[in-house]
């Protein structure tokens, strides 16, 4: 069984940077897209950065240029690295893990992300 822990929330300042980590444990080599969601109060979730294990990335337009994603394959460890945050950020964000054998995701349990001055 595959278990996800998020790590990295908190309150920052509008124009300020957070590192936000997960880890999958138990999925191995089966871990193929991981990637991270947020949910703003009174907003459906979206999709924020994907990273695949070769590396390749997809962003949301809105945080283009601000995220960075990257992953560690030996230990199933994704990063995002946000910048420039506004307040727009804010909300809850969701680590994902997708297992190919056999195929299902995987969902964190959400750290907490605030942006305010």
């Amino acid at each position: 069984q595959v278990q996800l822990v998020e790590s990295g929330g908190g309150l920052v300042q509008p124009g300020g940077s957070l590192r936000l980590s997960c880890q999958a444990s138990g999925g191995g080599f089966s871990i193929a897209d991981m990637g991270w969601y947020r949910q703003a109060p009174g907003k459906k979730r979206e999709l924020v950065a994907t990273i695949s294990r070769s590396g390749r990335t997809n962003f949301a337009d809105s945080v283009k240029g601000r995220f960075t994603i990257s992953r560690e394959n030996a230990e199933n460890t994704i990063h995002l690295q946000m910048d420039s945050l506004n307040a727009e950020d804010t909300g809850v964000y969701y680590c994902c893990a997708q297992r190919i054998f056999p195929p299902r995701d995987y969902w964190g349990q959400g750290t907490q992300v605030t942006v305010s001055a």
